[in-house]
């Protein structure tokens, strides 16, 4: 079943164009005007307010580090690059920036609602892969965390599936997961560890 493009109210969403003083400024105005959103003109920084936009603008051509208040690629809205050269080196710098869609100069009386749904679209996408990377991130070092509480478990003469069923007894009695279990028992197991090596080299006596 192919997913339906969910296509969003414009009227009264905020973009900022931060591009210097240009004729491509005036007819991206006009057209985003037209659609409904408020619009704010920066150059060569962004303002303060940039953080509450819906969508960014950016010269591609003339643009440079430093002018967005966040690490390259992680623009907290959906982020357009107005491009003119095509020169290698600025498209990469375009790309860099996390662009999420492009619309070419001179820009003409089309092509702005198109390149905001795209924006939105693709924007929408990378966020969502982004949190479920995480998320997996996430549970795979809660496995590790369990693994780890095993073989500590395991260690003191009893076989993984006793290990793992003891772990398991334990979070049932501490009304918690499995996962916070196995992390009380590797913090647990990890600072009893730090004190022994602290005593030991306490008792130490100089040579």
């Amino acid at each position: 079943m192919k997913r339906r493009l969910h296509v969003p109210d414009l009227g009264g969403a905020r973009a900022v164009i931060l591009h210097r003083p240009h004729p491509t400024v005036q007819a991206l105005t006009r057209q985003l005007a037209a659609i409904g959103l408020e619009v704010a003109e920066h150059w060569p920084d962004l303002g303060p307010g940039v953080l509450g936009a819906d969508y960014v603008f950016y010269d591609a051509d003339m643009g440079h580090e430093g002018q967005f208040p966040w690490a390259p690629g992680a623009a907290p809205m959906p982020m357009i690059a107005l491009i003119g050269s095509e020169a290698p080196g600025r498209i990469e710098w375009a790309l860099t920036q996390g662009a999420d869609a492009q619309l070419l100069k001179p820009v003409g009386d089309n092509g702005v609602f198109s390149a905001l749904l795209i924006a939105r679209q693709a924007f929408e996408a990378r966020r969502a892969l982004a949190a479920e990377i995480a998320d997996l991130r996430a549970r795979l070092a809660e496995r590790q965390t369990v693994v780890r509480a095993v073989t500590l478990l395991a260690a003191r003469g009893l076989t993984e599936d006793a290990a793992f069923a003891q772990l398991r007894q334990l979070a049932m009695a501490g009304r918690e997961t499995i996962e916070a279990a196995a992390q009380r028992i590797v913090a647990r197991h990890t600072g009893t560890h730090s004190m022994d090596d602290g005593g030991r080299n306490d008792r130490r006596k100089p040579s």
